[in-house]
């Protein structure tokens, strides 16, 4: 039986050339900056995306608490996205950690409109927090993987800026949305303050991401990793594997992007399922099943070899990557199609 996990990006394996990479790196003692590997990822990584520095955290999530901890004093205030993975799936972090109030905004499709934005931020009242830091998704996982434009990121940075607000990006998918929109990841974000991004999602690197910034932000960071438990010894097991990510497994982004339209499109064909197939611009498709067959589908699906995500009663997500082929994406649409049939 053919076996096809659409439930995330996060399932993909190391590639050979990874596993390789991870057996002959250069190690040292990360801590006091002589792990050569990990010292190297952390340059590559900054001069990927045009920023001073970076850092090594054990994960996205930890990566944005870090830059969030880094931002702000106890007391002040975050602007985000109500659907933004900060805000729900990160435990509530940086509140229990930093004492740092999130105020989540209305992001429709992953863009906060300005007017919003502009409103919403508070400076120098008493009555209030402080707003020292907005915080962006991109590709924005709560509205489909939607890549944000480097227009709405320069305007966002522009209005913040003006403000004295910070402006971070929660990059775990940001090459992704940089290879949907065409444009280097550098150019990408060159207004923004501090970016993450996972080497463990579409690049398919085993663990890790990277946050970086300006050399100073960078130094609060590094201070900050060290309390939160993450500074590691000889983390260049891990770094090795980023290396090859930002080298071999960006640009075939592009092919799971591609995957994911052909699903989408297909998807759009079965009876029983809606989707509109023009709102899928990365790797992520969410599609409506019919009103109570969305557990039997899922359910059916795994009997025959078919992983995907059950977000709700009737929707379902499927995430194309590295671990998914065009043969697989029509083995999917098969199985969907015949099981639809039969309920």
């Amino acid at each position: 039986m053919r076996f096809v996990d659409l439930r995330s990006d996060t399932k993909t394996l190391p590639t050979p050339e990874m596993r390789d990479a991870i057996f002959s790196a250069d190690l040292g003692d990360d801590c006091a900056g002589e792990d050569e590997t990990v010292n190297q990822l952390e340059n590559l990584a900054a001069k990927t995306l045009g920023k001073e520095a970076g850092v090594l955290v054990s994960s996205g999530t930890q990566g944005n608490l870090t830059a969030l901890l880094s931002h702000c004093n106890r007391g002040d205030e975050v602007l985000l996205g109500r659907q933004s993975h900060i805000f729900r799936a990160e435990a509530m972090g940086a509140s229990v950690l930093g004492g740092i109030a999130l105020m989540p905004l209305n992001d429709d499709e992953g863009y906060i409109p300005l007017t919003e934005i502009e409103k919403s931020i508070r400076v120098n009242d008493s009555r209030y927090p402080n707003t020292t830091l907005l915080a962006l998704e991109n590709t924005h996982n709560g509205s489909g993987g939607t890549p944000l434009s480097k227009s709405f990121i320069d305007d966002c940075a522009d209005l913040a800026h003006s403000k004295g607000v910070s402006l971070h990006v929660d990059g775990a998918r940001l090459f992704n949305a940089s290879v949907a929109l065409k444009i280097s990841p550098s150019e990408l974000v060159d207004s923004v303050d501090s970016v993450t991004f996972c080497l463990s999602k579409g690049l398919s690197a085993p663990v890790g991401s990277v946050l970086v910034g300006n050399q100073d932000f960078i130094d609060k960071a590094r201070r900050w990793r060290k309390m939160l438990g993450s500074a590691m010894r000889q983390a260049g097991i891990i770094a090795a594997a980023g290396i090859v990510s930002l080298n071999m497994m960006v640009e075939r982004l592009e092919q799971d992007h591609l995957n994911a339209k052909k699903l989408a499109e297909g998807l759009n064909n079965i009876n029983g399922i809606s989707i509109n197939p023009e709102n899928y611009k990365t790797n992520m498709v969410f599609c409506t099943v019919d009103y109570g067959k969305g557990e039997i589908l899922t359910e059916s699906l795994s009997k025959r070899g078919v992983l995907v995500g059950h977000v709700g009663d009737s929707v379902l997500r499927l995430v194309t990557h590295h671990g998914v082929d065009e043969d697989d994406i029509d083995y999917t649409l098969k199985t969907i199609k015949s099981i639809m049939f039969d309920l």
